[in-house]
């Protein structure tokens, strides 16, 4: 009818990725799954008790899907990955976010320092709730 807003289309049923592995919840991500963010989430949330999670989230973080889509703001599920590597405060997780944090451009890297208020990627210590 007009006027009316178009529909969406369905996404169908979130997968369990809480029962998936590391390697299937990269490939979900890299395959631009609607779920992507879901299946990121994820993979960061094992990152402070697993390092194959944590280089597996600072690789797709370089993934330009994830620096173009926005959480909020300037905020990007790119961002998202890099914070979550951070806020992990592992030997293994934080050299993997540096890492991660240096493949972005150079206008990035200062739009991120200014939204973590941090002048150097080490002074950075985001806590995630």
């Amino acid at each position: 009818m007009p006027g009316e807003s178009p529909q969406l289309p369905r996404r169908g049923p979130a997968p369990a990725v809480d029962r998936m592995s590391n390697a299937e919840l990269a490939r979900m991500i890299e395959a631009e799954h609607p779920y992507r963010g879901k299946a990121l989430f994820e993979l960061s949330d094992r990152i402070a008790h697993d390092d194959d999670a944590a280089t597996k989230v600072a690789m797709l973080s370089r993934l330009t899907s994830l620096r173009h889509a926005r959480l909020f703001d300037r905020v990007s599920l790119a961002w998202s990955a890099i914070i979550a590597l951070l806020a992990a405060e592992t030997e293994h997780s934080r050299a993997s976010a540096y890492e991660a944090f240096g493949a972005l451009d150079p206008a990035e890297q200062g739009d991120m320092l200014d939204y973590l208020e941090v002048s150097a990627i080490e002074e950075a210590h985001p806590r995630i709730a």
